[in-house]
C-alpha cells in the first residue's frame, strides 16, 4: 500500500514552496523593475504597452546622475545617519530593556504600550516644533542632529525588540552572576550582551534598514551638507515632470547598498528572529 502520508507531505511542502516564490517575486517585482527601467531610455520607460527584458539597453541614466548629483556624499551621510543612529540607539536600549525584562516591581507592559504609543502619532503633527528646535539650536542639516532624531523615532522599536530577547535569557544566570560579585556594568557587558547577540546583531541590521529608507525628517530637517540618499532621489523629481529613467538609476544606487547589507546578512537577520522561539 502505497505511503499516502509522504505523498501528502511533499505535495503540500512543493505548494507551499510555489506559493512562497510566488510572493516573494510579487514583493520584489517592483524593485526589479525599477533596475530594469533604470537601463532603458526615458522614451522605453514610459513607452506602452512597457517592455520587460527586450529593449535596447544602456548606461547613461547612471552617467547622468553621476554627473548631476554628488552621490558620494550623500551615500556617505546616509551611512553616518543610519549606523550612527541605531548604535546610538542600542547603547540607550540595551540598559532599558534589560531593566524591564529583569528588574521586578515595574509596570512592564504600561511602559511597553506607552513607548509604542509614540510611534502611533503622524510624524508631521510634531514637524513644526521639531523644525523650530533645529533652527534654533544649529542643528537644521546637520548629521548630529539627523542621528538624534533618528535614535528618538527608533527608539521604541529597538527597546521593544531587545526586550524580546533579553526575555528568552534564563534570570537565574544573571543572578548567578550577581552572587559571584559581578557589578551592574559587568552583568550587562559580560553575561546578558554575549547571551543576546544574534539578537542584538538583528536589531541593529533592521534599525539600520529602518534608518536608511527614512524619508520624512531627512527631507524636512536637511538641505544640502546632510542630505542622505533619500534627498538625492526626491531630487530628480521636478517643475518639469519625473524622468523615470533617471529616477529609476538613482532609486536603484539608493537601494544597492542596503539590498547588498540584507543579502549577505540574511542569516543573521533569520538567526536572530527567530532568537528563542524554539526551546
Amino acid at each position: 500500500m502505497p505511503d499516502m502520508t509522504r505523498k501528502t507531505t511533499s505535495a503540500r511542502k512543493a505548494t507551499v514552496t510555489a506559493l512562497a516564490w510566488t510572493v516573494g517575486f510579487l514583493i520584489f517585482f517592483p524593485v526589479l523593475w525599477t533596475i530594469l527601467t533604470s537601463f532603458k531610455t526615458e522614451g522605453e520607460a514610459i513607452a506602452a504597452p512597457p517592455s520587460f527584458l527586450f529593449f535596447d539597453w544602456t548606461v547613461e541614466n547612471y552617467l547622468t546622475v553621476n554627473e548631476r548629483s554628488d552621490y558620494p556624499r550623500h551615500f556617505w551621510n546616509s551611512v553616518v545617519i543610519s549606523v550612527g543612529s541605531t548604535l546610538l540607539g542600542v547603547l540607550i536600549a540595551i540598559p532599558a530593556a534589560w531593566s524591564l525584562a529583569f528588574v521586578p516591581g515595574r509596570r512592564t507592559r504600561d511602559v511597553l504600550m506607552w513607548m509604542l504609543s509614540t510611534k502611533m502619532m503622524p510624524a508631521v503633527g510634531v514637524l513644526v516644533p521639531m523644525y523650530l528646535i533645529f533652527r534654533d539650536t544649529g542643528l537644521l542639516d546637520t548629521k548630529t542632529g539627523l542621528v538624534g532624531v533618528l535614535t528618538l523615532v527608533n527608539l521604541p522599536i529597538i527597546v521593544w525588540m531587545l526586550y524580546t530577547y533579553f526575555k528568552e535569557i534564563p534570570a537565574e544566570i544573571l543572578e548567578a552572576a550577581r552572587m559571584d560579585g559581578a557589578s551592574l556594568r559587568s552583568e550587562i557587558t559580560y553575561v546578558l550582551a554575549p547571551m543576546a547577540v544574534p539578537g542584538i546583531a538583528s536589531t541593529i541590521l533592521l534599525n539600520i534598514i529602518l534608518a536608511w529608507n527614512e524619508a520624512f525628517w531627512t527631507l524636512n530637517l536637511a538641505a544640502a551638507k546632510a542630505a542622505p540618499l533619500t534627498a538625492f532621489i526626491a531630487s530628480y523629481s521636478s517643475p518639469e515632470g519625473l524622468f523615470y529613467a533617471k529616477l529609476s538609476a538613482a532609486s536603484t544606487m539608493a537601494i544597492a547598498p542596503i539590498l547588498i547589507l540584507g543579502w549577505f546578512s540574511q542569516k543573521q537577520l533569520v538567526r536572530g528572529l527567530t532568537f528563542g522561539a524554539v526551546k
